[in-house]
This record gives structure tokens, C-alpha cells and sequence, in this order.
């Protein structure tokens, strides 16, 4: 008997509600982490591509982790020790698992940051190539037009050279 007056199988009893309570939120959770219709907790996998014919991918292969795939299983604590060694070896997945998540996710955000730069690039040399400095071209203009002025006025004096050649003769 404890202080409360509860009995150790009782206290058992309650601790293994509990815990198969757990085990049914855990199920809940693994099927309602989707994202997009994909769920990689519940068995889906997810094809990321990086080009657009697709020859550059990463496939993200999902895992069923509800608590029969992660080995928990229900139990009433008559055995705890071998109820603490599937907890931790379900611990032990989750980590490894969550490595590879994590790997994956790496590779996912650097090849996102590479997109984004060079959409920033391309962008900038577009803009480079179509926006002009109306000041450089103001003063281009203005240069052509003076060129076009001379030369129409050298031509226009050497006519009139010609012009005054020819009535000297007459």
C-alpha cells in the first residue's frame, strides 16, 4: 500500500492506461503529420526534384513510425524492464531516423539557396541588359547628333566648294 491507499498493481493498472494512451496519441500524430498529401511518418515517399526534367532528384524514401513500427506495444508494466528496452530502442530509430530527415533536409535547403542566388544572378544581369542609364544614352544621342550636324555641314560647304568651282569656270 502506497500513502494513498493504492496498491501496486493498482498503481500499475494506472501507469499502463496512461501509457497505452500514449501509444494511441502517437498513432494520432504519425497520421496527421502530411504535408501536401505526403506523409513520410506514415509509409509515403517524396520525389524532389531539382531541374526540370527531373534527372537531378532526391527521393525521400517515408518510414511508418505508429507505434507498431516503432515496436511499442501495449503492455500492463508486469515485465518494466522490457518495456523500458523497447522504449529506448524506439528512441534509438527515432534518432537515427530524424538523422537522415535532417541529412535530406540539408541537401533540400542547399540546392534551394543555389536557386535562389542564381535567380538573384540572372535576374541582375536581365536587368543589366534591358535597363539603360538615361544619362549615358542622353549624352550617346546628343554626341551621334552632333556627329550627324558636322557631317551634314561639311557636306553642305563642300557642295557649295563645288558650286563656286563651277561658276568660276563658266
Amino acid at each position: 500500500n502506497s500513502e494513498n491507499g493504492e496498491t501496486l498493481s493498482e498503481a500499475r493498472s494506472t501507469y499502463a492506461t496512461d501509457y497505452n494512451n500514449l501509444r494511441t496519441q502517437i498513432d494520432q500524430l504519425a497520421t496527421d503529420a502530411s504535408f501536401n498529401g505526403i506523409n513520410l511518418l506514415n509509409g509515403d515517399s517524396l520525389l524532389v526534384k531539382f531541374n526540370e526534367s527531373g534527372a537531378s532528384n532526391l527521393n525521400i524514401e517515408g518510414v511508418t513510425y505508429n507505434a507498431a513500427g516503432l515496436g511499442v506495444t501495449e503492455t500492463d508494466f508486469s515485465d518494466i524492464d522490457a518495456d523500458i528496452s523497447l522504449l529506448d530502442a524506439a528512441t534509438s530509430t527515432l534518432r537515427k531516423q530524424a538523422s537522415t530527415f535532417g541529412a535530406n533536409l540539408s541537401v533540400v535547403q542547399n540546392r534551394q539557396d543555389f536557386t535562389k542566388n542564381m535567380i538573384g544572378v540572372l535576374e541582375g544581369g536581365a536587368g543589366a541588359l534591358t535597363l539603360a542609364d538615361t544619362n549615358v544614352e542622353a549624352a550617346n544621342l546628343l554626341a551621334l547628333q552632333t556627329r550627324q550636324s558636322l557631317a551634314q555641314t561639311s557636306l553642305s560647304l563642300a557642295n557649295q566648294a563645288e558650286q563656286s568651282v563651277l561658276s568660276l569656270i563658266r
